[in-house]
């Protein structure tokens, strides 16, 4: 059951990078560097969640914890961004919603 929950998760997560990447090249033309660091923390979560999800014991774990660690930090930066003026709170808001799926979901995979 934790593997299909895992695999769930990172079809949400993969859609999450889908739905970021409009955002990413838009921010990219105002802050290159801001842009890279958001790409990089989004890749990182589907990335974590497919080895989490093949992974056993603490490993696992840590795994999932850095997904939701990186889920995070790319809500962060969207945020620092839209703080920057560089997009507005409603292209924003459907990556927040799946970014709170994915930190939802991860959780129950941690505190099982």
């Amino acid at each position: 059951q934790e593997i299909s929950m895992a695999l769930i998760v990172h079809e949400v997560a993969l859609e999450m990078v889908r739905d970021i990447r409009p955002l990413i090249e838009q921010i990219a033309r105002r802050d290159r560097s801001l842009a890279q660091q958001l790409k990089r923390s989004a890749s990182s979560v589907p990335l974590n969640i497919g080895e989490g999800a093949y992974s056993r014991g603490g490993n696992q774990l840590s795994r999932f914890h850095d997904a939701a660690g990186s889920a995070n930090e790319t809500r962060s930066a969207l945020r620092v961004a839209q703080a920057w003026g560089y997009i507005r709170p409603a292209e924003r808001a459907p990556v927040d919603a799946l970014l709170d799926r994915v930190c939802a979901m991860l959780w129950r995979l941690t505190h099982r």
